[in-house]
């Protein structure tokens, strides 16, 4: 693999443990990883042979990792609006089990990923059916995708029973490696403590501990209809529910996706464990789910990343608005302006992502020895001149718009604004027609 120079970059925010931001700095990407920070003259010296990305009048930072979303559900968009929780997903399964097959779950796949990498996200961690489908089309469009089976009791919008779910165990990892794309954890998704039962949430956590590098990712606390159902139900909380089945004894990372409405005695169970927060905020606003308190979470000891969840509750994959929207809540919800710093977030949005899905010492931050996922902004524009706080700028003042360069695994998939590895004509046809017939079964729902 030929070796890359980014030259002269205005800044490069590295997000490292001192949160260092650099000035006029070269960045050297060889064999998928940063191998050289420093100097022009100094990097060029020890690799002549380069590449050189001019980097005049551009911020490289980390690429961003979209901490629980659901991708495919982008041929969903607009489906089920003006609707609490509960409303959405019985619109929403309608629509999915008449339309979203193998084939249409690729489809929506590819398309929320590229919306992704286009936006900067270069990671995400996925929770769909038909999730060998949903891999390939996410990795046709260069994401680093991290999806797996999802678990449910009931056969749910893809018709399956829980026997044959649950032999996805055994058959994913090989799957996952026979499809390829960049390094992921081994992934599977039991949807919650709702939809799955403690004695099958117990087997999934129990046998995906069997898998090399496994992560598991749930719906936890989204809304308070929830809480109330699950502690009706079985007498718990849906966090006490998954510590019954396991969740703390498996020393793997898991992901809550929302954990809105976790108690404090919650927050204290899980504080510094390997299991971490999703925060969706545009998700939980649009369907009045609540706000999370990231000033309560983060005094707790609970790592909080940032998610988009699925566009068809939030409408978008834009990780730049849940970004603004997680400070603007915690600044608001704390009543304190101090909180949940540009700086918080940036690292909730890269590093701390990372490290929740138990890859920081991979991904999330510009070190040397790290893969090579970087994102370019470009600087001149009016929202972002002059710059005084970068982080600031990059929170409160940036969008998806500003991206105009993305890196994956050392490989370019966004030049110049626009994809590398899918015909986006093609793609944007297909989806509209896919689209057509999922407003259709909606309607019928």
């Amino acid at each position: 693999m030929s070796t890359i120079i980014l030259r002269d970059l205005d800044f490069v925010v590295t997000v490292n443990e001192s949160n260092q931001i650099l000035r006029n700095t070269s960045v050297v990407i060889s064999d998928k990883k940063i191998v050289a920070i420093g100097d022009f003259a100094e990097v060029t010296q020890k690799y002549p042979a380069a590449e050189v990305v001019n980097g005049d009048g551009k911020l490289l930072l980390p690429g961003l990792i979209n901490l629980h979303t659901h991708t495919p559900m982008t041929l969903l968009r607009g489906l089920a609006e003006d609707t609490d929780l509960q409303g959405f997903l019985k619109r929403i399964w309608a629509a999915e089990g008449a339309v979203m097959d193998e084939p249409t779950v690729e489809l929506g796949a590819k398309l929320g990923a590229v919306e992704s990498l286009l936006g900067g996200a270069t990671t995400t961690l996925d929770m769909y059916f038909h999730h060998v489908a949903a891999h390939r089309g996410a990795v046709a469009a260069g994401s680093r995708h991290i999806g797996g089976p999802t678990f449910m009791d009931f056969p749910g919008p893809d018709n399956k029973l829980w026997d044959e779910r649950f032999s996805w165990i055994e058959s994913w990892p090989k799957e996952l490696t026979e499809i390829g794309g960049p390094q992921v954890p081994t992934m599977a998704g039991p949807h919650g403590t709702y939809t799955v039962s403690e004695v099958h949430l117990r087997d999934v956590l129990a046998a995906v501990s069997d898998w090399e590098n496994p992560l598991v990712t749930i719906h936890i606390s989204e809304n308070a209809a929830e809480n109330a159902d699950v502690l009706e139900r079985f007498g718990k909380t849906p966090t006490e529910l998954l510590i019954s089945a396991g969740g703390l004894d498996v020393g793997y990372p898991i992901v809550f996706g929302h954990g809105v409405h976790l108690s404090e005695s919650d927050r204290a169970a899980i504080s510094n464990s390997p299991i971490s927060v999703a925060h969706c905020p545009g998700s939980n606003l649009k369907l009045a789910s609540g706000a999370l308190h990231w000033q309560n979470w983060r005094q707790a000891g609970v790592r909080v990343g940032i998610g988009t969840d699925g566009c068809s509750t939030s409408n978008d994959l834009d990780m730049w608005m849940s970004m603004r929207l997680a400070g603007l809540l915690g600044k608001l919800t704390a009543d304190d302006p101090t909180v949940a710093t540009a700086t918080d977030i940036l690292r909730a949005a890269t590093i701390e992502g990372a490290e929740a899905l138990g890859m920081g010492d991979v991904i999330g931050s510009i070190e040397i020895g790290k893969q090579a996922d970087l994102v370019l902004i470009d600087l001149a524009a009016p929202h972002l001149t002059p710059v005084h706080d970068v982080p600031a700028l990059l929170v409160f003042a940036a969008g998806r718009g500003d991206v105009v360069d993305v890196m994956v695994d050392g490989e370019w998939v966004v030049r110049e604004g626009v994809s590398t590895k899918v015909d986006m004509p093609e793609l944007l046809a297909a989806a509209n027609q896919a689209g057509v017939a999922a407003a259709k079964a909606a309607d019928e729902a």
